[in-house]
């Protein structure tokens, strides 16, 4: 183990394999090669945080799990009506994105309040669409696009939902009001 910034001890671990990653904060690819040693600083909704031998922190994405010696994630259980059906609920969407984190930041998009609306259409027996208005917590924020993405990977993940779209938007811009009262206290917004 490794001594954190914080104090903690970080989880050593070797590149298995050539991963693409995600530099942060500024959000550009990089390659990894197969037996770069590095550090896990953080695993939040499935995505690891890793501080190489250079100081610079990445992101491996969870499909690339198996990259570091860690499990990929498995997909939601499709939930389904008496008639086999796929059942997509506003609830099941809700905890999907809970699961999405800034790389930098240990709480997740909704308690931050960037997602400001979420509408489910069922638009066939077996097919929903879901429409998703979030923002940044900064309109320069370089990981904008890896969390938007971040964001329709994690709808578009369940069973049934076949058509995603999430509109980026700065208006009105996000402040730390929007945030749950579990994020201030964790981030220490008093």
């Amino acid at each position: 183990m490794h001594p954190g910034m914080r104090g903690g001890a970080y989880e050593e671990i070797i590149f298995e394999r050539d991963c693409t990653a995600i530099v942060v904060p500024d959000g550009n690819e990089t390659f990894v090669p197969k037996g770069t040693v590095a550090f896990v600083m953080q695993t939040l909704g499935g995505n690891y945080t890793i501080q190489m031998g250079n100081g610079y922190l990445i992101r491996v994405a969870g499909r690339d799990a198996d990259a570091i010696g860690k499990e990929i994630e498995a997909p939601p259980e499709a939930q389904t009506d008496t008639d086999g059906n796929y059942v997509v609920e506003e609830p099941m969407l809700w905890d999907q994105l809970r699961l999405v984190y800034d790389p930098e930041i240990p709480v997740n998009i909704v308690e931050l309040g960037l997602i400001y609306d979420l509408t489910l259409e069922q638009i066939g027996e077996n097919s929903y669409k879901v429409d998703v208005v979030m923002t940044l917590t900064a309109p320069g924020c370089g990981m904008g696009q890896v969390l938007r993405d971040d964001v329709e990977q994690r709808v578009a993940y369940m069973p049934g939902v076949t058509e995603t779209h999430v509109d980026l938007v700065f208006d009105p811009p996000w402040s730390p009001e929007k945030m749950s009262e579990a994020a201030k206290l964790e981030l220490g917004f008093g």
